[in-house]
């Protein structure tokens, strides 16, 4: 089931309590999103489906319009997440790395509803959680930009559940930094920050040089308790160079959700790479030219190699078999 704000705050917080952490995949493609699906569906476990800039506006979704990119994205992941094979999994629709002069009214969007017409009847499309992209920002614009997507909710009389961060790949974030961030928010608009995202020696990409240590996970945990009166699950960004160990650690910590997206992309497109390199299949002489070509025969032969990696993700963050014991009270949320 696609959850909504609500939801959304439940499932993070049966996390923080259950010492696990979600799995939060940045999805390239339809073919990705349900690959996701399928893998938390049989490791029975909840998971966080994200979308960044590049794919709102990327071609297989909203092709240079980023408001019709997540439109799209969500109609997707809400007809698989509410499907009957999936209903009974949590799933989280995250907006990712949105930055840059589009910023606030793709957030705004995501806040106060998409619209659109079918069959007669108005649809509108929110997403679950939202972060701010803070790469690019100042301390002070940070706060802003999170003052305002908070106005938003409140004008539109909406609930929401925000991700705020501080720079993540710079430094280890300090206390300071997470009570003048946090704690700015918090004064004017408490209760609607629930996932906070420091900097805590990990880096985007492929994780080079890092600086780990999941005490570092623990005190701004706490910080978290002191600042706004309850406990905050972390979000972990750049988890593509950590050790499962680490991983596990995290989560055992304190993180709540974990951004997972270079090796996603890697392996889906090693993946890809090797199916092609199959030349004879592509002459179209062979008998088997025309399942080859076509699209479903690749990503079928993705599946098969992906699906079995994001389970072991989840596993590492002790996710599995976590769906089946919320899901009955995160319906009575509706």
């Amino acid at each position: 089931m696609l959850c909504n704000a609500k939801q959304s705050k439940q499932v993070l917080k049966h996390a923080l309590d259950n010492q696990y952490a979600i799995l939060a995949i940045n999805a390239d493609s339809h073919a990705a999103i349900y690959d996701c699906l399928e893998a938390a569906l049989q490791m029975d476990a909840p998971v966080i489906i994200e979308s960044s800039l590049w794919q709102l506006k990327g071609k297989s979704f909203g092709a240079g319009d980023s408001i019709l990119g997540m439109s799209r994205y969500i109609s997707t992941l809400a007809i698989l997440a509410n499907s009957e094979r999936f209903k009974d999994i949590p799933v989280i629709y995250h907006t990712d790395h949105i930055k840059g002069p589009e910023t606030m009214e793709i957030l705004g969007a995501a806040i106060r509803g998409i619209n659109y017409q079918f069959n007669g009847h108005q649809i509108v499309q929110r997403a679950s959680t939202i972060s701010l992209d803070a790469s690019e920002f100042t301390e002070e614009q940070n706060v802003e930009h999170m003052l305002n997507l908070c106005q938003i909710a409140q004008e539109s009389e909406v609930e929401v559940t925000l991700e705020m961060e501080s720079a993540v790949d710079d430094r280890i974030t300090s206390a300071e930094e997470t009570k003048q961030l946090l704690g700015s928010v918090e004064e004017r608009f408490p209760d609607h920050i629930h996932l906070w995202a420091p900097g805590v020696g990990t880096k985007h990409g492929f994780g080079h040089d890092m600086d780990f240590d999941p005490a570092n996970i623990e005190i701004q945990q706490q910080l978290t308790k002191e600042i706004t009166g309850r406990e905050i699950g972390i979000a972990l960004h750049g988890s593509t160079g950590m050790s499962s160990q680490d991983l596990t650690r995290a989560a055992t910590a304190g993180v709540v959700k974990v951004n997972w997206s270079t090796e996603s992309l890697l392996i889906r497109s090693e993946a890809a790479r090797v199916y092609y390199s199959h030349s004879e299949k592509f002459d179209k002489q062979h008998p088997d030219w025309k399942n080859t070509v076509m699209d479903n025969g690749v990503n079928t032969y993705i599946s098969k190699l992906y699906i079995p990696k994001v389970q072991e993700r989840i596993k590492i963050l002790n996710g599995d078999g976590k769906a089946s014991g919320m899901i009955s009270g995160l319906r009575s949320q509706i």
